[in-house]
């Protein structure tokens, strides 16, 4: 490893009552991440990253997850992408409650990085991830590259470098979470595009519509990003939440996922201007076909009704607010197969 990384500090700064509290939202970070590392082991998309960040699991993932995780995948990187070309790059994005995702690797590769690319998540899960980068050179080497300085300095929970920045806090601590996003040298003026994926829902509603109109009102033109579960009031989506709470993981934030309607109007009255949602269902049945049948042929699906039902229950939305110079309330999904 590059001696010029410094070794992180290891110590935890949440305290006791809310480290136990949170441990099993941070479990579906190292659930997300394995799902991700087995679907891209079978060639469902190409990811050279995610395997120096975990582990391979043992354990055979079912196809209708993999087919899941494919459009959770693409969905959210054709909005990142549509974003990026309406902004030529000119921007920001800030990922919130990334966990070991590789986005930013990923854009280096195809020479489509914002301006700077930040990542937020809970101090532990930053830790684990800063260790990762810290000694294995592959995810270190692109960030130093588009370092302009010698050295790239690793403090505790934070890496800040020209083009890319991980900060450990607390969504739900905004005061905190700004304070460090602007030492990170966050740009209030650059068009902004924030993400969310199985995040807000395990939030209070008010903890995420604080952080919504936080993401509304702190950016001259922004983008908000959200993937997480919908239709969650019928038998299907009980089963979802007695599951995830058997596992010590309350979905707190559950009564916002009702329906699209409901998705998109936390959105509008948080203060974005423009709201749109689809069920990932809707999503995959715009993916391109040839795309479509090839990740069909890497796999058999025995029901393709478990298919559409888990796809029901999740949902991509996506809202704006300014940029109408930019053309940000264009970006919607065509039926041609993605966003414009």
């Amino acid at each position: 490893m590059a001696a010029s990384l410094r070794r992180p500090s290891f110590t935890s700064c949440s305290s006791p009552s809310t480290d136990t509290d949170d441990e099993g939202v941070r479990g579906t970070c190292e659930d997300a991440s394995i799902c991700k590392r087995f679907a891209v082991s079978l060639g469902y998309w190409h990811d050279p990253y995610i395997q120096h960040f975990v582990r391979l699991s043992k354990e055979r993932k079912a196809p209708e997850i993999n087919r899941g995780y494919f459009a959770r995948v693409h969905g959210v990187s054709q909005l990142i992408k549509a974003f990026l070309r309406k902004t030529e790059c000119h921007c920001q994005i800030l990922n919130l409650g990334a966990g070991m995702d590789t986005t930013f690797w990923r854009l280096k590769d195809e020479d489509f990085l914002p301006s700077k690319y930040f990542e937020v998540d809970f101090p532990t899960i930053v830790t684990r991830k800063l260790h990762c980068i810290k000694y294995k050179s592959f995810l270190s080497q692109p960030i130093i590259e588009l370092h302009s300085e010698d050295t790239l300095q690793i403090e505790g929970h934070l890496l800040n470098s020209k083009r890319y920045a991980i900060i450990g806090a607390d969504l739900r601590d905004l005061p905190e979470l700004e304070e460090k996003l602007k030492k990170c040298n966050m740009n209030p003026q650059l068009p902004t595009l924030l993400i969310t994926e199985c995040v807000l829902v395990y939030m209070t509603p008010e903890q995420s519509a604080n952080l919504l109109k936080w993401a509304a009102h702190s950016f001259k033109t922004a983008m908000f990003i959200n993937y997480e579960q919908v239709n969650m009031d019928d038998r299907f989506g009980q089963i979802m939440v007695e599951n995830l709470r058997r596992r010590q993981c309350d979905l707190a934030g559950v009564e916002t996922c009702k329906s699209l309607e409901s998705q998109k109007e936390r959105l509008l009255s948080s203060g974005w201007e423009t709201a749109s949602a689809a069920s990932m269902m809707d999503v995959y049945n715009t993916l391109p076909r040839a795309e479509v049948s090839r990740i069909e042929s890497l796999e058999f699906l025995d029901e393709m009704e478990l298919l559409e039902q888990l796809m029901q229950h999740y949902c991509l939305c996506w809202a704006t607010r300014g940029g109408g110079e930019l053309g940000l309330k264009e970006i919607t999904y065509l039926s041609v197969g993605g966003p414009g």
